[in-house]
């Protein structure tokens, strides 16, 4: 028998610029792959993986909105694939539907207890699944709603202060335990206010938007962090990186506003720019994340001192205002 893999380019119409649903098929048989992508394709953007570990590597780099997934595979079950993604802050949120020619209470319950959202039995009903998974998608819809309204800044799209304060407390713990350096950056858009005052809140607001864009654009690992933390300020966490590594991801932060070339008649530069502030600590002994961001913003404060518009560390030597 010959058997037959459908990746993504094998599969009209998968690879869209459209937000439709991206719907993630793990199967070790291409004849069920087929048989849900024919289900799904008309509304939806289907990918498959053929075993657990394309589905993992697939679900890190580009999350699905929901995954359907065999139970019985070769190497990786697919127990162990959601077991796997529940217990990935990336991708736990992932609802995962199993789908399985097995039909015992003991493998269904295994189901549950792995983190499936629910179970459906092969040969499947193309009616039962199609709604099954509508209502899971509107529920994650929905989840996804609630939780871009707790965590991320309603004006910039960036984390809010609550998204920082739990991750900086990951960060610390967990760059303890590995023995690696934590860095801060703190960015405060210049002459912020007198900005508002002479262009009004509207042009302040998109002033923002893309200051904060230019920021997520420079900082573009996947683990840093960039967040709003005050009405013109932002706090950027630059995990395993030390004060050189800092200074350069910053200083690439200062150039790409100043690069945006928004007019600022108020300021010296004539453009808006911002100062930063930043510290690196190794969090073992006394030191607390707490004082890693007094030292980020002792540092602020310094570069407003010479002048704004520039990087500068609480261990720079100390200069005279201009």
């Amino acid at each position: 028998m010959s058997v037959i893999l459908f990746d993504v380019e094998a599969l009209p119409g998968t690879a869209t610029a459209s937000r439709r649903a991206r719907l993630l098929v793990v199967d070790d048989q291409p004849i069920n792959i087929r048989a849900l992508y024919e289900v799904f394709s008309p509304d939806h953007d289907v990918f498959m993986a053929t075993n657990g570990a394309q589905a993992l590597e697939f679900c890190q780099q580009t999350p699905p909105d929901l995954v359907l997934l065999d139970v019985v595979m070769p190497d990786l079950s697919g127990l162990e694939v959601c077991r796997a993604l529940k217990a990935d802050s990336k991708t736990q949120s992932i609802p995962v539907i199993f789908v399985t020619s097995l039909d015992d209470p003991a493998e269904e319950a295994a189901c549950w207890d792995a983190g499936g959202v629910d179970f459906i039995t092969k040969p499947i009903n193309a009616l039962t699944v199609r709604n099954r998974v509508r209502a899971h998608l509107t529920l994650k819809h929905q989840s996804d709603l609630l939780r871009r309204m707790a965590w991320v800044d309603g004006l910039t799209g960036v984390a809010n202060r609550r998204q920082f304060d739990e991750r900086l407390v990951r960060e610390w713990q967990r760059c303890r335990r590995g023995g690696q350096p934590l860095s801060a950056g703190i960015i405060d858009i210049d002459h912020f206010k007198a900005y508002n005052d002479t262009y009004g809140h509207l042009a302040g607001d998109d002033c923002l938007r893309q200051v904060a864009a230019a920021i997520e654009r420079s900082l573009a690992r996947p683990g840093d962090l960039v967040a709003r933390t005050g009405g013109e300020e932002f706090t950027c966490l630059l995990p395993e990186v030390d004060l050189q590594g800092a200074r350069i991801a910053v200083e690439n932060v200062e150039r790409a506003v100043r690069a945006l070339g928004i007019s600022h008649s108020a300021s010296e530069h004539g453009m808006v720019t911002v100062s930063i502030g930043i510290a690196t600590a190794l969090p073992a002994g006394e030191e607390t994340a707490e004082s890693l961001l007094k030292r980020a913003d002792n540092g602020l404060y310094s570069a407003k001192r010479a002048g704004r518009a520039r990087v500068r560390s609480d261990e720079d030597p100390p200069v005279a205002s201009p």
